[in-house]
């Protein structure tokens, strides 16, 4: 169970509260110095003052020490109450702990004059005894109450100096990792670009020129080499448009706006990512359908991407590795989540030596991971099933924009 906390004001009114009631309840029962001969309304003005003073003991050191001073020494001749002794230590304590370092020095040198010359006094006008009785009574009363405050103080300050350098090398140790997160998002970029994006681009290129050599042979337009070329074209173009665009998503360090052109693409685009799938099945006797259920509404950036992704990758799949057949893809727009499942005719033992085999599996087990999701891909009977799950919202804060 938590304790409850008391604010700066509150524990003042509380000292001055069972400061006052205290000093109340010994002058009741007449425990204070020459109470025989000292009427009890007397030493109350002391108390009342001293009482007062605590409530401003934070905000205004000077007044507090000087007029709880002149309060301290009446009290003394108007019946040394124990209440009232206790009050002027804490204004003491108060004074050094929230006042000036200069304001520490005067009470210094004020205490230490203050105990000299009571016990000087008492040394000339009475014994020795008396006189070291007097030097440990003011000492605890004017010395050791400014001793502890400078001791507190000087931890607290201490305690901010060390706190203060912790949060700076937090600070350090942050830009260090995002100088070291944009650095290694540079280099990747400018490799992605050198090497990927020059292939796609060339791929592009002579995909181009093999279609103007086909036209000018004046090849039909329907000839399976025809349109093998225009497929290779249209996805070497494509690819090559998502590769800028990751590019331009890898040099976006964070904070500034992204190039509009860089957009991630989501389930919106996933009807022109069936249309290419079908155009490129025809030949190997793949049919592509969609069906979407629920309210698509407004999806979180990434959670969009991922399942963009996801579909891509499993209709990808479908192109390399599938039998004749018909591809399904589902959509199932929940409130607090997206399901997508892609089934495909499973042809036992396809595609299992191809190069990156299993690759993209991992990738999309990474994607839904990510965000909190799930993921499963396997065999069931004659048909390669593909699940993921993915929630609607994005889990942590720390994870958004990662898939």
């Amino acid at each position: 169970m938590r304790r409850p906390t008391l604010t700066p004001r509150q524990e003042d009114r509380a000292i001055a509260l069972f400061g006052l009631l205290g000093g109340l309840l010994l002058i009741a029962l007449k425990v204070y110095d020459h109470s025989s001969a000292i009427p009890r309304w007397a030493t109350v003005p002391a108390l009342l003052v001293m009482a007062a003073l605590e409530l401003v003991r934070r905000t205004r050191p000077v007044l507090t020490v000087t007029v709880g001073g002149f309060a301290f020494a009446v009290s003394i001749f108007t019946g040394a109450l124990l209440a009232t002794s206790l009050m002027y230590t804490d204004l003491l304590y108060a004074a050094v702990l929230y006042g000036t370092p200069k304001m520490s020095r005067i009470l210094h040198l004020t205490g230490a004059a203050s105990v000299l010359v009571l016990s000087t006094l008492v040394l000339v006008y009475s014994d020795a005894s008396n006189a070291v009785a007097v030097v440990v009574l003011a000492t605890l009363i004017y010395l050791a109450p400014v001793w502890t405050g400078d001791l507190v103080r000087k931890h607290r300050e201490e305690a901010d100096t060390q706190r203060l350098r912790a949060e700076q090398t937090a600070l350090l140790s942050e830009m260090d990792r995002r100088e070291a997160v944009s650095a290694e998002r540079a280099r990747m970029a400018r490799e992605l670009h050198d090497v990927v994006a020059n292939h796609l681009s060339a791929i592009a290129i002579h995909a181009t020129g093999a279609q103007s050599v086909a036209r000018r042979r004046q090849r039909p337009e329907d000839d399976p080499l025809v349109e093998a070329l225009g497929v290779i074209r249209e996805n070497s173009v494509q690819g090559l448009a998502e590769m800028r665009r990751m590019i331009g998503l890898l040099r976006d360090s964070g904070g500034g706006e992204a190039d509009e052109s860089y957009a991630a693409p989501d389930l919106r685009a996933v009807d022109a990512l069936l249309a290419k799938a079908q155009a490129a099945g025809q030949d190997v006797g793949l049919d592509f359908e969609l069906t979407e259920s629920g309210e698509r509404g407004e999806l979180a950036v990434p959670v969009g991407l991922a399942a963009y992704r996801i579909v891509q990758e499993s209709l990808t799949n479908a192109l390399k590795h599938a039998g004749p057949g018909r591809v399904l893809v589902r959509l199932d727009y929940r409130p607090e989540e997206l399901r997508i499942a892609v089934d495909s005719p499973y042809r036992r033992g396809a595609g299992q030596e191809l190069p990156g085999a299993r690759a993209g599996m991992v990738g999309m087990r990474e994607r839904a991971g990510l965000l909190g999701g799930s993921f499963a891909a396997g065999p069931e009977g004659d048909c390669w099933e593909v699940r993921a799950v993915l929630p609607r919202a994005l889990v942590t804060e720390t994870k958004e924009g990662r898939a």
